[in-house]
């Protein structure tokens, strides 16, 4: 990740202004107080104005605007350290997208404001909205997961998911079934290649031939390595995890299809390297500091004298200036600390209830600060309108001003009415319920896990402060320090019990 714009305290942060306008009751005066406001906010704030991006007549539903795109260029160039929006849906139409944008600038160093939605600057406003994504979001993943049950349920029965390989096609009966004038094609490629002929003098002649691919286009000598790849060719179903043999009918005998696939591997001189590499994640990266000197604790590895690998967390400041006496700390056993910490607090039913009250009022809020009460009452009062006018002209009375009229209102409750669908996407579609069900899925999370682990640190976690004897930790919903939570070091227990090993010792070796 890109490391934030290193800003001195009292040192004037550049800030870019974004606005935008897309409703046909709109105009440029709307641009221009959008601009003021930001202004007002920069001068509060202590910001310099650099750049001012304006989209005019322009859907917020799509992120293909010049000026917004021109903003996102310069942003990756570090133009500016702050965005400053009147609202979220300047940014985008639904808040929810609003908030993933402002992720993508956080990951460049940049900060988001809006001027008139206090959660813009509210630790406790952008959790209770970042809850609402990601119960969003994870009642999208449990509709997917319904699909995948569903693609798994047809993998054990060897029916097709998805588009069936060259040479075969979907039967009746939903299974694998065998496309002969395709397969005679898949063999005769199996056979050429297992008899040593070059792949690019196999593709000219099929080309020759008016033969295509599966997707209709013509052979090349690279199109040959995912088929002799798939080992469906020779009976075998596969299916993600679902690996079933005779599960599907063969279009080569396994001799032939290992004969090519040995040929082609040697050809292209493959060497299967069997090195195991170490791939490990620091999961407080980004949220461990220093409880001495308040810098970044950094992911290291060194090996003992005994020869045995360590992997550890390590104030910057120790490590590249040697002025803090902050000692290393085993990387495991400050991780599952922490993450016991956040499980405990998630997990309790009053925090849970607090929380869940806590989204809500923001969903609430959302509602009561968008155009929704209002575009109601107008609908409400267009539709009588018309409902008048027509009890009007069923009576006899029909003439051209009546006729103009009711046109005219038609069209304005047409228009009312795509506003208002516009104004509802904004609102988060969850209830108490959903956001219940989302918290109570994480009492069933293993704190061993490291998917489970992961989700914790980042949905709940703000910083840990790391002394010798204790850590505070301080959580991603509240605004004070009267919820965080200090815990000694000497409850980082490992496996047998021990805690002697939570500090690194000076033995460490590079």
């Amino acid at each position: 990740m890109p490391r934030r714009p290193a800003i001195q305290p009292g040192q004037e942060r550049n800030a870019a202004i974004y606005a935008r306008y897309s409703s046909s009751v709109q105009n440029d005066a709307s641009i221009e107080q959008q601009i003021a406001e930001c202004q007002d906010f920069a001068r509060v704030k202590g910001y310099k104005i650099v750049a001012t991006y304006a989209d005019h007549a322009i859907s917020g539903r799509t992120d293909r605007r010049p000026e917004f795109q021109k903003m996102m260029k310069a942003a990756e160039r570090r133009e500016f350290q702050v965005v400053l929006a009147y609202k979220s849906n300047r940014i985008s139409r639904n808040m929810l997208h609003a908030l993933s944008y402002e992720d993508k600038l956080a990951k460049l160093g940049i900060d988001v404001y809006y001027c008139k939605e206090e959660f813009g600057d509210n630790a406790v406003g952008r959790f209770a909205l970042r809850t609402m994504m990601n119960v969003n979001q994870f009642y999208s993943e449990n509709l997917a997961e319904d699909t995948r049950r569903g693609l798994m349920d047809n993998a054990r029965q060897c029916k097709v998911n998805g588009c069936p390989p060259y040479g075969y096609r979907r039967g009746e009966d939903g299974k694998f079934t065998i496309d002969e004038e395709r397969a005679a094609i898949v063999r005769e490629i199996f056979r050429r290649i297992a008899d040593g002929e070059i792949k690019a003098q196999i593709a000219d002649d099929l080309n020759a031939r008016n033969l295509r691919t599966g997707t209709g286009h013509e052979w090349g000598k690279n199109a040959f390595s995912a088929m002799l790849d798939n080992e469906r060719y020779k009976g075998i179903y596969i299916y993600g995890e679902v690996r079933i043999p005779g599960g599907m009918p063969a279009i080569v005998d396994e001799d032939l299809f290992d004969r090519a696939r040995e040929r082609y591997d040697t050809d292209k001189g493959i060497i299967r390297s069997r090195r195991r590499r170490d791939n490990v994640e620091y999961l407080l990266t980004g949220k461990l500091f220093c409880g001495y000197c308040l810098d970044p604790m950094m992911g290291a590895s060194g090996t003992s004298r005994s020869g045995a690998m360590y992997y550890y967390y390590r104030c910057r400041n120790n490590a590249e200036k040697h002025t803090c006496r902050k000692k290393p700390v085993r990387k495991e056993l400050i991780e599952r600390l922490v993450v016991s910490a956040l499980y405990e607090c998630i997990t309790k039913p009053e925090n849970v209830e607090w929380l869940t009250d806590l989204v809500m009022k923001y969903k609430n809020k959302i509602i009561a600060d968008s155009d929704i009460g209002y575009l109601e009452e107008k609908l409400s009062e267009v539709k009588t309108a018309i409902k008048n006018i027509m009890k009007a002209i069923e009576a006899g009375v029909v003439t051209e001003t009546t006729t103009a009229r009711l046109k005219e209102l038609e069209a304005e409750q047409k228009e009312i009415l795509t506003s208002l669908l516009e104004e509802r996407r904004k609102v988060p579609d969850i209830t108490r319920d959903h956001i219940l069900y989302y918290f109570e899925q994480f009492k069933n999370g293993n704190v061993r896990d490291r998917k489970y682990q992961k989700l914790l640190i980042r949905n709940f976690l703000r910083k840990v402060y790391l002394y010798d004897d204790h850590i505070k930790i301080t959580f991603d919903y509240a605004e004070d320090s009267d919820a965080d939570v200090e815990i000694p070091l000497d409850e980082a227990e490992s496996d047998s019990g021990e805690v002697k090993d939570v500090l690194i010792s000076d033995n460490m070796g590079s």
